[in-house]
């Protein structure tokens, strides 16, 4: 799997004159965006983990879009006036670990051109097209195998033309060594130097560099004002109209889960077959179960044990796992989930008794901790966020009081985890569940328990109640083999990866402003409509509202639900007992101005009643 991108954005663009003057030209806006940054995008959503960018000219533009995508990385090459690409290029070669995407950094191009590149068997292969007429063309000539030859600006320098270079291509680390090894030998006749003058070289030499023609790929490079005008009017459009006509149709599921995802995410499931065996794929579940502990602990301090299934296999996992023979679990329970917690406790004969709240209101903490301290529990159970109504508790404060008095805390995140930020260690959260399609923006399939590794360790001799969900066996078995016991979701695995990827890019932090920013819209559009809400609004999760069905006697859940349907939206009925409800989440892939559209519905139907 690449994971790893570089982009060569060392030059001066002169033959732009003032536009890059005090700018480099990666930073050319098309479309209300940099073109860099387009290029930046499409690599994170090929899922590129690392960006390696070779600045030069005007780098304080690139140390910034640095802070913005915390995957760049910087090599700056002091030496760009008197070097070419192949001296930038240079300096960003000892990031790279195995293989790298190599890209120019004026270019506009279809992404699809990334995808070809990471599905190619070859090892080393550049991505090349037909006639493009551009005017700046560098031709290719390639031996029988298809392999680089000899590359040149005039036709008449080659004996035949194959096709012509993009400026994306795909290398390993030992054949960029290579390249810098033939730079170096050649400073003194060649002291600017061209990447794709290396390239030649040494396929035509001593190590082959296979070329990989499209045909009628969309893409251009941008090296002075003609090109700019042929990028806007012409290259542009067209890359927009083929990236819409592969994008999947648009479902805005406002129900708690699964959520909606990114294309980038659902398109990462399309992968080459393999078996889970593998030690490729290994060290995929291996770099997931590593991301996801960063997200909630310091590094080291958190162990992430996978299981494919939904979000309760992980609460039964942590209940069947955690709680030994002779402790004692108390649960509370403050709406559906916590009752599912308690049946799972008398399902595997554990001494339990349930803190009984009404989901309504906040918690009494005072009373739930008194009952901690008077029942003498060994383990406390808590849902963080109640998602029957959208309350959520108040795991730290109760979780500390429980690690005073020696308490085990086992608590249910399933919704809660990456939209609120949690820190186990301070948090005082010993065992904690969640699963890949909720807020971490995945697909269905995964089911993760994180430890705190104090707490993964005192379980390791209690009994085991679960063969398939035993949290210690599994963990004990993944690092011994970098593999789960039993065979994973594949897909959904790789496409938790893009999930993973997607959330550090827009941080927790950054992914609760955005579900906020989506809850105010709707909270607003309730009570203008006049609807009720049955939790207060200061204890509002903002990530799901649950609202009260109106008293008309014309309202039924089904026809809303049809009606929000027809327009691309998905709603889900109320899980509380003693009153009906419907529910709307503002979780996911989704935005405010969506949430204004289906508000906008919403308020229609209920004209209609």
């Amino acid at each position: 799997m690449i994971t790893q991108a570089v982009i060569m954005a060392g030059g001066l663009g002169s033959r732009l004159g003032a536009r890059t003057k005090e700018m480099p030209k990666g930073f050319l806006e098309i479309g209300g965006m940099p073109i860099v940054e387009q290029s930046v995008r499409k690599l994170i959503a090929c899922g590129i983990e690392d960006i390696i960018i070779g600045t030069g000219h005007c780098k304080e533009y690139y140390e910034e879009l640095a802070k913005k995508y915390p995957c760049i990385k910087l090599a700056h090459n002091k030496d760009y006036a008197d070097t070419s690409s192949m001296g930038t290029l240079a300096v960003c070669v000892p990031l790279v670990k195995e293989s790298a995407l190599i890209l120019e950094s004026d270019l506009l191009y279809d992404s699809i051109g990334l995808n070809v590149l990471i599905n190619e068997m070859r090892k080393d292969v550049i991505l090349s097209s037909g006639k493009t007429g551009s005017g700046d063309e560098v031709y290719l000539q390639v031996d029988g195998d298809c392999n680089l030859v000899k590359h040149s600006k005039k036709k008449e320098d080659l004996e035949s033309i194959y096709s012509e270079l993009v400026g994306i291509t795909k290398l390993t680390r030992s054949t960029l060594d290579l390249m810098v090894k033939y730079m170096n030998d050649h400073k003194a006749d060649q002291p600017k130097m061209e990447y794709e003058v290396a390239m030649s070289a040494i396929s035509s030499s001593c190590h082959k560099i296979g070329v990989r023609k499209v045909e009628y790929y969309t893409w251009c490079e941008i090296d002075d004002e003609n090109h700019l005008k042929r990028a806007v009017e012409q290259i542009y459009p067209h890359i927009l109209e083929n990236e819409s006509i592969r994008g999947i149709r648009r479902e805005v599921l406002l129900n708690p889960g699964p959520a909606t995802t990114t294309d980038s995410v659902k398109y990462a499931q399309v992968q080459a077959d393999i078996c889970p065996r593998e030690n490729e794929f290994g060290d995929i579940m291996g770099w997931i179960s590593k991301e996801l502990s960063l997200f909630v602990g310091a590094p080291g301090r958190v162990e992430t044990v996978l299981f494919g299934g939904s979000g309760t296999a992980g609460d039964e996992a942590m209940i069947s796992s955690c709680v030994p023979q002779d402790g004692k679990l108390l649960i509370v329970d403050n709406g559906a989930y916590g009752k599912r917690m308690a049946k799972m406790a008398k399902i595997y004969g554990i001494d339990y008794d349930t803190f009984v709240s009404d989901g309504i209101h906040r918690i009494d903490v005072e009373a739930l901790k008194k009952a901690i301290v008077d029942g003498k529990y060994t383990h406390m159970a808590i849902v963080y966020h109640e998602t029957t109504t959208g309350i959520l508790n108040p795991v730290p404060e109760i979780c500390r009081f429980c690690h005073e008095h020696n308490v085990v805390t086992i608590v249910d995140a399933v919704s809660a985890f990456a939209a609120v930020p949690i820190d186990m260690d301070r948090d005082c959260i010993d065992f904690m569940s969640s699963t890949s399609n909720k807020n971490i923006q995945g697909m269905a399939g995964l089911a993760f328990v994180f430890c705190r590794k104090e707490a993964l360790e005192s379980i390791k001799d209690y009994p085991m109640r679960n063969y398939y969900l035993n949290i210690y066996d599994q963990h004990h078995y993944f690092i011994k083999n970098n593999q789960m016991r039993f065979t994973p979701p594949v897909q959904t695995a790789y496409a938790l990866r893009q999930a993973i990827l997607e959330t550090k890019i827009e941080t927790i932090e950054g992914r609760y402003a955005r579900y906020t920013a989506c809850w105010k819209v709707l909270v607003e559009a309730v009570k203008r409509i006049g609807l009720k809400m049955p939790v207060p609004e200061s204890e509002h999760s903002h990530l799901i509202v649950t609202i009260m069905d109106p008293e008309s006697p014309k309202y039924n859940f089904n026809d809303l639900h049809d009606f929000a349907r027809e327009h691309g939206f998905t709603i889900y009925p109320g899980k509380l007992s003693d009153a009906p409800t419907f529910r709307i989440a503002n979780i996911g892939d989704i935005r405010p101005e969506e949430m204004r559209e289906f508000t906008v519905l919403l308020e229609q139907y209920m004209k209609t009643i």
